[in-house]
């Protein structure tokens, strides 16, 4: 699993060594946006609607709307500082509660809790307290530049982490629009209801439960796949971001360098000018041996 925090989780005087696995993950299917006439998938530009003109990366700033029209600019120097002032890689337990006395509503994101070196023993009688108690952990954590609240509990055998919600995060029911006043209901559509929830009562068991859209859908595309159905794209993609290869000679060394180094790269990158060496004409070596003196 991959790890996406890591730092240390105290309770008392115990400290302990952690590392923080996501335990969850979206399976939506993705569809990516093609160009109908000659099915090139689409790219989405930043331009700033004032100068109508492209914006790089680089010519953006952030701010905070205050009111219609009206920033407060923030500078990147200024948003760095009050990240690593707050940057503590220490989650200290300041309570233990009842899980029950949580409503759901408050429950975010879960993280697995994987003890880092030297920290099992901690972690162990953490989980065994945990367990003999019947009792969580309430406490905050910094995850990627937000502070979070959070529980610790036990799950299985693991150490559980959930951020949930901080209390002016979860919205008034008072504003939730068409609530019924409390009515006078008839006994016998009472009495009826409770049957039918009786006869539907039963354990819980996720793994009864499918997400029957997505199934149908990952058919309905593998079905088409065998047809004649798929559409190729008709025009070269753009050189990616990360690549910055504008030329043929830099794709030749770019491609060199990989080979040395063999390294496993991070992310997939694809040349703009990959040519297969058995398919090369003496035209096209010339046009090498020419770049190169040219470089």
């Amino acid at each position: 699993m991959h790890t996406v925090w890591k730092g240390s989780i105290s309770f008392g005087l115990v400290n302990i060594p952690i590392k923080l696995h996501t335990a969850t993950e979206n399976k939506d299917i993705k569809l990516r946006q093609l160009h109908k006439e000659c099915h090139t998938p689409i790219s989405y530009q930043k331009v700033c609607p004032g100068c109508d003109q492209e914006v790089k990366n680089e010519d953006i700033v952030k701010a905070y709307e205050y009111a219609k029209n009206k920033f407060v600019v923030l500078d990147d120097e200024e948003l760095e500082k009050l990240k690593k002032e707050n940057e503590d890689k220490a989650v200290e337990i300041i309570d233990f509660v009842k899980l029950e006395e949580i409503d759901p509503i408050y429950f975010e994101k879960s993280y697995f809790i994987a003890p880092d070196n030297g920290g099992a023993k901690a972690y162990s009688l953490l989980r065994k307290a945990l367990v003999e108690s019947g009792k969580i952990g309430i406490a905050k954590i910094i995850i990627r530049s937000k502070e979070q609240l959070a529980i610790v509990r036990v799950y299985q055998n693991t150490l559980l982490m959930e951020t949930i919600h901080f209390p002016d995060e979860v919205r008034h029911v008072e504003d939730v629009p068409n609530v019924p006043a409390e009515q006078l209901v008839v006994q016998k559509e009472l009495d009826t209801a409770l049957m039918l929830v009786d006869q539907l009562t039963t354990t819980f068991d996720p793994n009864k439960y499918n997400d029957d859209y997505r199934t149908a859908l990952m058919d309905l595309i593998e079905e088409k796949k065998t047809g004649k159905h798929t559409v190729t794209t008709t025009e070269k993609k753009p050189a990616q971001a990360a690549s910055n290869v504008t030329d043929l000679m830099s794709a030749l060394q770019a491609s060199l360098d990989k080979t040395k180094t063999k390294k496993p790269a991070t992310r997939k990158k694809k040349s703009t000018t990959k040519k297969s060496t058995t398919e090369s004409t003496a035209s096209n070596k010339t046009k090498v041996g020419t770049t190169r003196k040219n470089a």
